[in-house]
């Protein structure tokens, strides 16, 4: 899923033109950003602009009004790579027409297409991979680069892991070759390494109630669709001492919800001989006063514990909210997706998150025409996901990126069956999700209130905790009683009126 923040207040690499990259940019001068990508991106950005801010750079969010402009991209399937590329050249023509003195490029497109940038988007002045988010002072031009040389790509990481700290599953993949970038021209050798830390500037972009906290980064699992292990090289877990003391710090500035993403929080803590790490993390935050909701994204499927589910079901403020993506249900796509499992297993594991945790919100994600995927495999899918009833469902189209094993793959879709097949799935989908939300009429819920609505300054809208930050649907609030002045960010007991596809209608009682 890509979002895009745009320009707020939000191993350094030096383009062609070292001259104007490093040309000094004053502390006070204006930085903006545009953020791209998953929450784990929004992170990354967070943390640049946090960094920008301690070294004295005022952030922006207006372009028209920066003297430096980062765009932090997505590079996991080919349309986010075209959205940021167009947000590139959207940003250059406030370097060449408007203020800005200066254009950074960071994230997971460099990673990619490092050499490419700095050839075909000559505006550009420099660029930062995702491990490199330390150098972005240099990439603006706000402190010296690196002192062995201007053109470098240095790695750093933060004292936030245990020495030693490694997984026998990314050793093995590893080995087999799994971060390989040969086939990527420009890509250096070093994958990325970089964690932060409690100790780390932020500057959170999300409300000032609701915040991210990224607890790992990287992947190890072998899934043959994907290249985020090359774009973020090996899991690694942040140390459990440094989650907790951010939560806590960012609980005691007003946060009341926290999200913890990663790309599987299902593994944290894995690599430094942790069992079931997530568990205790979420047991541990769960004892945070000030504290209202937290959740997680991404959970692998067979990385659900006992022990997980137990714990969510045993805390109120952890949110009863799964999010699983599965990819597929038939058994032969989900071989050659180098992921494993079937419709049958799956169906057993939903019956017992739904057994362990009542009420159990569960959303999940799949490909539709993956190389091979027949129309029978289809079929398969799609009566998974009538069997399954899933509460929230993405639906992605297959897409095709040089360096992930189904590359090679042969039987590839032609681009209109993969999105017929798509459009099938998600009316499927729509038809569960309406049955469900009207079942919700009469219900009562805690509601997150965010304001008003984003579509008519009629309506209020907010969140219950079946709702994560962005990806899921809206509660609009269209009645409030008498003497209540709303205000978001605060919590309210509502009362679901009416039901729309995938909205809900609310009021506070």
């Amino acid at each position: 899923m890509s979002t895009r923040t745009p320009v707020s207040a939000p191993r350094s690499g030096i383009g062609d033109r070292p001259e104007a990259a490093l040309e000094a940019v004053s502390a006070g001068h204006k930085v903006g950003f545009v953020s791209l990508g998953c929450p784990k991106n929004l992170v990354d950005s967070e943390v640049m602009m946090g960094l920008l801010a301690r070294a004295g750079a005022e952030l922006t969010a207006r372009a028209e009004d920066a003297d430096v402009i980062v765009v932090n991209t997505c590079s996991f399937i080919e349309s986010a790579q075209q959205e940021s590329v167009k947000a590139i050249l959207e940003m250059a023509r406030h370097k060449t027409e408007g203020r800005a003195r200066k254009l950074v490029v960071a994230g997971c497109l460099v990673e990619r297409f490092r050499d490419e940038i700095r050839k075909d988007i000559p505006e550009v002045d420099a660029v930062v991979g995702t491990g490199e988010l330390e150098n972005i002072l240099a990439a603006a031009g706000i402190a010296p680069s690196p002192a062995d040389s201007p053109f470098r790509i240095l790695n750093s990481r933060p004292a936030n892991s245990y020495p030693g700290a490694s997984r026998p599953e990314g050793d093995a993949r590893a080995a087999s070759g799994r971060f390989s970038r040969e086939s990527w021209d420009g890509a250096i050798a070093d994958l990325p390494n970089y964690l932060y830390d409690e100790e780390t500037p932020r500057v959170l972009s999300t409300p000032g109630y609701t915040a991210y906290i990224k607890i790992a980064e990287g992947c190890d699992h072998p899934c043959s669709f994907c290249i985020i292990p090359q774009l973020r090289g090996k899991f690694r877990s942040r140390r459990f001492e440094s989650v907790v003391a951010e939560a806590e710090r960012l609980a005691r500035s007003g946060v009341r919800e926290i999200t913890l993403i990663g790309q599987d929080t299902t593994c944290y803590g894995e690599d430094f001989g942790l069992r079931n790490g997530l568990a205790l993390l979420l047991e541990k935050l769960a004892a945070i006063d000030e504290l209202r909701w937290v959740r997680f994204l991404y959970a692998y499927p067979n990385k659900i514990t006992g022990q997980l589910l137990e714990t969510i079901a045993r805390h109120d403020k952890i949110c009863s909210y799964m999010d699983v993506p599965l990819q597929h249900a038939s058994a032969g796509v989900l071989k050659r997706m180098k992921r494993g499992g079937g419709a049958d297993i799956f169906l057993r594991s939903i019956e017992k998150m739904r057994k362990a945790i009542p009420g159990v919100t569960l959303r999940t994600s799949f490909i539709t025409g993956f190389p091979g995927e027949t129309e029978k495999e289809f079929e398969e899918l799609c009566e998974f996901v009538r069997q399954a009833q899933f509460d929230w469902m993405g639906t992605f189209s297959y897409s095709d990126q040089e360096g992930a094993g189904a590359f090679g793959l042969d039987k590839k879709l032609s681009p209109g069956e993969i999105e017929r097949r798509r459009k099938r799935l998600m009316q499927i989908q729509q038809g569960i999700s309406r049955k469900k939300k009207k079942a919700l009429v009469g219900q009562e819920f805690d509601l997150l209130l965010e304001g008003e609505s984003s579509e008519t300054e009629l309506l209020l809208e907010g969140r219950t905790a079946m709702h994560a930050p962005e990806i899921d649907g809206t509660v609009f609030v269209n009645d409030v009683p008498d003497g209540v002045e709303p205000m978001a960010g605060q919590f309210y007991r509502c009362r679901i009126t009416e039901a729309h596809d995938y909205d809900l209608v609310a009021q506070i009682v």
